[in-house]
C-alpha cells in the first residue's frame, strides 16, 4: 500500500459532444495506491465538494476493467458500477432519495497505471443514463500526483 495524492478530474457533457462545452469538476485528496496480485486498486475519501461526503469510494482496475465502489456508513447506501469498454452496465444508482434505475455504456478505458512505481492515472469515457431524469455522457481522470 502506498499514500498517494490524488486529482480527480469530472467532465459532465449533456447532449455535446466537445469536452470544452461541458460542466467540469476537480478536487484533489489524499488517497492509496494498492496492489493485490494483478489488480490495482486507487482509494480515496470523499469531499462535500463531490456532493458524497463521509463516502468512501474504491476503483478496482483488472482485466480491462474497472470497478468502481462507493460506501460508507454515514451516507446509508452502496453503489457498484462496472466499466467495460463497449459493455453496457445496468442497475441502480443508491440515491440517499432511493434507488434509480441507471444504465452505463463504456465507450473508453485508459489505464496508464505503473502498478510497480504507484504511479500514471486511469480515464473512464461513459455514456450514463439515469432512467427518466437525464442522459450525459461522462469523463472521468483519475491521477496520481
Amino acid at each position: 500500500m502506498k499514500d498517494i495524492i490524488l486529482r480527480i478530474i469530472g467532465n459532465q457533457l449533456v447532449g455535446l459532444k466537445s469536452e470544452a462545452d461541458g460542466e467540469s469538476m476537480e478536487f484533489i485528496t489524499e488517497g492509496r495506491f494498492v496492489r493485490k496480485g494483478e489488480a490495482l486498486y486507487l482509494i480515496y475519501e470523499e469531499s462535500e465538494l463531490s456532493g458524497i461526503e463521509g463516502c468512501t469510494t474504491s476503483l478496482k482496475i483488472a482485466d480491462g476493467k474497472v470497478r468502481m465502489r462507493r460506501y460508507g456508513e454515514d451516507i446509508g447506501f452502496d453503489t457498484a458500477i462496472e466499466f467495460e469498454k463497449g459493455k453496457k452496465w445496468g442497475g441502480y444508482y443508491e440515491t440517499p432519495f432511493g434507488p434509480v434505475p441507471m444504465e452505463v455504456l463504456t465507450n473508453e478505458i485508459e489505464n496508464k497505471l505503473d502498478p510497480e512505481a504507484g504511479t500514471g492515472s486511469v480515464g473512464i469515457d461513459c455514456s450514463v443514463s439515469l432512467k427518466g431524469l437525464t442522459e450525459s455522457r461522462n469523463i472521468l481522470r483519475f491521477e496520481i500526483m
